[in-house]
């Protein structure tokens, strides 16, 4: 089952499991750099690690899934000046923040180039996105190889 087929639910705090609960405030640790290893984050908050790792990637505070899609796009493009000015104007103008930015050296003509970005505020949709960076004259393919939060 992909995760475009799961479902989602909103619940309350006090209703989540502990060790939920402590999986997120681990989370919170190491995002924040209070501890610089898994080890030490649930050792701090008192879980156990296969619980840690259950949860990790599946339970998120609400703001987080609300502000936050994060975008990885794969831009092939001809190797010319301006190209890439041109594919990071249009992301900047629809609302995108840039996270990362991957690029290859210009192998027959072309260059791909791998983009991160959260698009969540923007409110965006992918198939947009993806039309407007096809619209490039310089753009000769782009698809998106990930997605989510």
């Amino acid at each position: 089952m992909s995760n475009e087929d799961k479902n989602f639910y909103l619940v309350r705090e006090d209703v989540l499991s502990d060790s939920m609960l402590k999986t997120l405030e681990a989370k919170l640790l190491l995002e924040s750099g209070t501890v610089e290893s898994v080890r030490e984050a649930i050792d701090q908050v008192g879980v156990s690690r296969s619980a840690f790792y259950k949860y990790r990637d599946t339970i998120l505070p609400f703001h987080t899934m609300i502000i936050e899609q994060i975008v990885t796009l794969s831009v092939h493009l001809e190797d010319r000046s301006g190209a890439l000015s041109r594919v990071l104007s249009t992301v900047a103008s629809l609302g995108c923040n840039l996270l990362t930015i991957n690029q290859t050296i210009p192998l027959q003509g072309y260059a791909t180039v791998i983009l991160t970005m959260e698009i969540g505020e923007s409110n965006l949709k992918l198939s947009s996105l993806l039309e407007k960076i096809k619209e490039i004259e310089a753009v000769n393919n782009a698809e998106i190889i990930g997605s989510g939060a």
